[in-house]
């Protein structure tokens, strides 16, 4: 009893300095990352970064630095760091392996949040789809389609492909085109295209609205119609132009060409 009692001791008076050490640069090494951390996000915040990313890459940075520290104050107790080492490196292989695709997704969120090639509210076409962003993650970027629907793309596909951002410029031009019978006379249909449009409060005077014929096709004269409007306003400017159109053209006796059915008696 009194052999164990003395190695106990022993072990005490040995390892007694390297503990009291190993506590002492926990405690500080905790205290001096929280400061690093906190600096960092600081910084990133005075550049302009995403909240998002700001937030990621402080708890990346806190991660990191908090492996190194538990290294460190094993080390300090006498313990073997290489295996520790060895077995972080691996595992953090692994993982990068297993997840080449959310790498990926990671990346271009991080390029999104960067360069910001659109923001929250922009309505943008990506990837075959259409909507408004609703939220910019790391790993993903969700739209509100135009029928409600929720849509959700991996930054990797969507940092990699064409983005069309219809808020940036503030206004957009709608694009119309209307067919009228080769009967029709052509000053007074583009001064009834052209009278439907300026008419319409949505419909923008700079830049200017125009009429033009765009093509002389099979059985139809058709018209481009182009009025300009804020992007806010551009499909309530789309669906009023198409019905007050038809309805000024009805009004005129201008026919719109549409396909006859025709019985042929015997």
């Amino acid at each position: 009893m009194k052999e164990y009692i003395q190695y106990l001791n022993d072990l005490i008076l040995e390892y007694s300095p390297k503990i009291i050490l190993a506590l002492a640069i926990l405690v500080i090494g905790l205290f001096l990352i929280k400061i690093v951390v906190k600096t960092s996000k600081k910084m990133m915040k005075k550049g302009g970064l995403d909240e998002t990313l700001q937030k990621f890459l402080g708890d990346l940075l806190s991660w990191a630095l908090k492996i190194l520290l538990f290294i460190t104050v094993i080390s300090k107790l006498g313990i073997e760091t290489a295996s520790f080492a060895a077995i972080i490196a691996a595992a953090g292989l692994a993982v990068g392996l297993a997840l080449q695709g959310s790498l990926a997704n990671f990346a271009g969120g991080v390029l999104i949040m960067i360069f910001k090639p659109f923001k929250l509210g922009d309505v943008i076409e990506a990837q075959g789809e259409i909507g408004g962003v609703k939220e910019i993650s790391i790993f993903t970027t969700k739209l509100i389609g135009l029928s409600n629907k929720e849509i959700i793309i991996p930054n990797g596909n969507l940092s990699n492909g064409n983005i069309i951002n219809y808020t940036t410029l503030g206004t957009r031009r709608v694009d119309l085109t209307f067919g009228v019978s080769y009967d029709a006379d052509i000053k007074q249909t583009k001064e009834i295209l052209m009278n439907v449009i300026k008419s319409n409060p949505k419909v923008l005077k700079d830049p200017a609205p125009a009429v033009m014929v765009s093509e002389l096709a099979d059985s139809s004269v058709n018209f481009a119609v182009r009025p300009w409007t804020k992007t806010a306003d551009y499909w309530d400017v789309y669906f009023e132009t198409t019905e007050k159109v038809k309805l000024a053209l009805d009004e005129a006796g201008i026919e719109i060409p549409y396909p006859h059915q025709v019985e042929i008696k015997k």
